[in-house]
């Protein structure tokens, strides 16, 4: 290891800066948090290995930016001379600088013997900060951040001699505007290229800065992360495990709030909603319950600056807060059936780790809450709701579900028995729970004595459901259809199914034929709105047709029409697929029901594509032997099943996989290391489990059922 921080800011005695303690942080947005309450400005050391014809040896570049500066590979490989460049790992982080990745600083450049081995490259925004604001590092530790002026770590690297490069970094996908030399070098003067080359090496430039840095199989964390924020799905927000989420992917939500809606209010459902909060007294009626949401809870405790009587709960869910006042409600069976839903957010603080959509301590979602006189009637609608949630996902989202029954262990707090659809991320292996369908039994009723006289004059409690499908949705899709180029949209679900981009324009189109090309693409918008497909026109004259490709790709439109001079004089334009990259010509003149037929057609692709993919990573075992190994090839696997809780537990301890790299905490609700049973497929294998034959494949007793097995998010 190299000398530490300390050791290295005291080599510059005469640069200001603070080392701050305070609270400990296992995650960057909570770190961000904490800066941010520091009032200073989050930054960021990222190293880059670059590689390129003109490179010789190892290089590296190193880039100190604001936290919120995007710092494209490319751009940062095209500053220091290279072609190319890659994050480095954790062993070249210790070889150069003696730490680890994420505590390098700009402290730690001095470290590097070989100075003409590395590219300093400093984001111009963050030397743009006044003297008054200070900015922080994080400074080896977790609990430990290195506050400093940016004049004063300017004033360090110039003393500590490391020449450097200014680049005006964008947020969140925005193009670089410009980037200068500090000091200043003698530039050699380049034969200017003809203006078609000119163009292209632009148009090139431009595609790679708004689009992915980042290849989906190799990076697949920050691939999800940059699909997200640059296509305009959500941005960050300054509490951790909090999002916003945009126009972009907010449509996506009200898609399935239409179609959902409308089946559950044609079924007999009414909407509703109650209040957010919930008091200690009621969240505490229900033991099991309570105690499988506690970890998770998050707790008002004052109002300005006076202490509350009594702590008042943000609801993780909204049991004990409705079913209180259903006992007031529910007198007699003719009360019978409520069955109320609202649309809402829920809070739970359960992890150390957030994912957007996936793992967000706020989230937006539905609940169902009804109460039958029967546990059939209960039954029955568990599966009717069941088989909604499972025509999101397929025939909005085209993801593949596996419906199905949890096991004991995985059921809901205090319910009775829990159905579930299983979605599956081919790219990680890992399988992600879609939406829940729970037989509550009378365990609620009981605790808040929701009673009803039944017809033989007897007091008996009522049998209830609950329900829930939640903006989770979101990323699965992302996940299962994004590809290198960014998001890819099923269109029953896009908020634009098809856009329209005027093409063949060169120097020599007279500003005449602009304005017909532009109006013709206006036009063909207004007769795709009749028709009923989601439309839009760019005609900005301000980009070429191949950004616009780019930045319709990017954002997952699923159909491209291009509409040029040669398409007008045949009547036609040139649809492009965005899912699959092909193309064919629509006559103008039947342009509606065709484009309808290629996105019917485009949505079964998508569908049946990604369940080609789940299944084949679907394997069926009957013994151990290869359930590991067939985990680690990121398969799901189906396997006969005990359906005892110790089997499970030993399962996912049997077939834990740590990551030595991975030094941080992990919470109970972290995307799972070991197995764990995903659902009991109603669709059982048509050769299944032989009672009294077949046995367990992890613990020899007698199988119940076939078992769906994966690691999880």
């Amino acid at each position: 290891m190299g000398p530490s921080l300390k050791d290295l800011l005291s080599a510059h005695p005469s640069v200001t800066h603070t080392l701050k303690s305070h609270d400990a942080t296992t995650d960057l947005p909570t770190w961000i948090s904490v800066v941010t309450n520091l009032n200073a400005i989050a930054a960021k050391t990222v190293v880059y290995k670059v590689k390129g014809a003109s490179i010789k040896g190892d290089h590296y570049a190193a880039v100190v930016a604001l936290f919120t500066s995007d710092v494209p590979a490319g751009v940062v490989a095209k500053t220091a001379g290279a072609k190319e460049g890659r994050v480095i790992g954790e062993d070249v982080a210790t070889k150069l600088f003696g730490v680890a990745r994420k505590d390098v600083t700009p402290f730690h450049l001095p470290a590097v013997t070989d100075k003409s081995a590395l590219t300093v490259i400093v984001d111009s925004r963050l030397l743009a900060i006044p003297d008054d604001k200070t900015v922080a590092f994080r400074a080896c530790a977790d609990d430990t951040s290195l506050l400093i002026a940016a004049p004063r770590l300017q004033e360090f690297l110039e003393k500590a001699q490391i020449e450097f490069t200014t680049v005006e970094f964008a947020v969140a996908g925005d193009k670089p505007v410009k980037s200068e030399a500090v000091p200043k070098k003698p530039v050699e003067k380049q034969a200017k290229k003809p203006a078609a080359k000119a163009a292209a090496d632009a148009t090139t430039e431009n595609k790679e800065l708004i689009g992915l840095t980042v290849r989906k199989e190799e990076d697949f964390p920050v691939w999800y992360q940059q699909v997200l924020t640059r296509t305009e799905m959500m941005d960050y927000y300054d509490i951790s495990g909090c999002y916003i989420i945009r126009p972009w992917a907010y449509k996506i939500w009200k898609s399935i709030q239409r179609f959902f809606g409308d089946a559950i209010e044609e079924s007999g459902v009414d909407d509703c909603y109650f209040p957010m909060f919930v008091s200690e007294k009621a969240l505490n009626r229900e033991k099991d319950h309570v105690e499988g949401f506690s970890p998770e809870v998050a707790w008002v405790t004052k109002a300005g600056q006076s202490d509350l009587a009594e702590p008042i709960a943000v609801r993780p869910t909204s049991e004990t807060v409705m079913y209180p006042y259903y006992a007031s409600w529910i007198r007699s069976h003719r009360d019978l059936p409520l069955r109320l839903n609202q649309w809402c957010n829920v809070v739970r603080w359960e992890f150390k780790h957030p994912q957007p959509f996936l793992r967000t301590r706020e989230f937006l979602w539905q609940e169902g809450h009804t109460a039958f006189a029967t546990k059939e009637e209960a039954d029955a609608e568990v599966r009717e709701i069941l088989e909604l949630y499972r025509r999101v996902y397929e025939e909005l989202l085209a993801v593949p579900v596996v419906p199905g029954v949890k096991s004991e262990k995985e059921k809901f707090a205090g319910g009775l028995y829990t159905t579930t659809v299983e979605g599956f991320i081919p790219t990680t292996g890992r399988a992600i729970q879609g939406a829940t369908s729970h037989c509550l039994g009378q365990n609620f009723s009981k605790m808040f004595e929701i009673l009803i006289e039944n017809e033989a004059k007897e007091r008996v409690n009522v049998w209830q459901n609950s329900w829930g499908l939640t903006t989770r949705t979101i990323g699965v899709m992302v996940m299962i259809h994004g590809d290198d180029k960014g998001l890819v949209l099923p269109p029953r679900v896009a908020s634009i199914q098809a856009v329209v981009i005027p093409v063949g324009i060169t120097a020599k189109t007279t500003q005449e034929e602009r304005k017909a090309l532009a109006a013709k693409a206006d036009e063909l918008v207004k007769i795709l709105h009749k028709g009923g497909i989601r439309a839009k026109s760019d005609t900005r004259d301000n980009y070429t047709p191949g950004w616009k490709y780019n930045h319709w790709e990017l954002k997952g439109v699923p159909v491209r029409l291009e509409i040029g001079p040669k398409d007008l004089a045949n009547n036609s334009t040139r649809a492009v697929v965005r899912h699959n990259g092909t193309s064919q010509n629509i006559s103008l003149a039947t342009l509606v029901p065709d484009l309808t037929t290629l996105l019917d057609t485009i949505q079964s692709s998508m569908f049946a594509k990604a369940k080609q993919q789940r299944d084949a990573q679907t394997v069926r075992l009957e013994t151990w032997d290869k359930f590991v190994e067939s985990l680690n090839n990121k398969c799901l696997v189906l396997a006969p099943w005990c359906e005892r809780v110790v089997c499970e537990d030993a399962v996912k301890e049997n077939s834990a996989r740590p990551d030595p790299a991975n030094t941080e905490e992990v919470d109970d609700k972290a995307p799972s290391m070991g197995a764990k049973t995903l659902c009991i497929p109603f669709t059982q294998p048509e050769d299944g489990v032989k009672p009294g034959v077949t046995k367990c494949f992890a613990c020899e007793e007698k199988a119940k059922s076939y078992t769906l097995w994966g690691r999880s998010y």
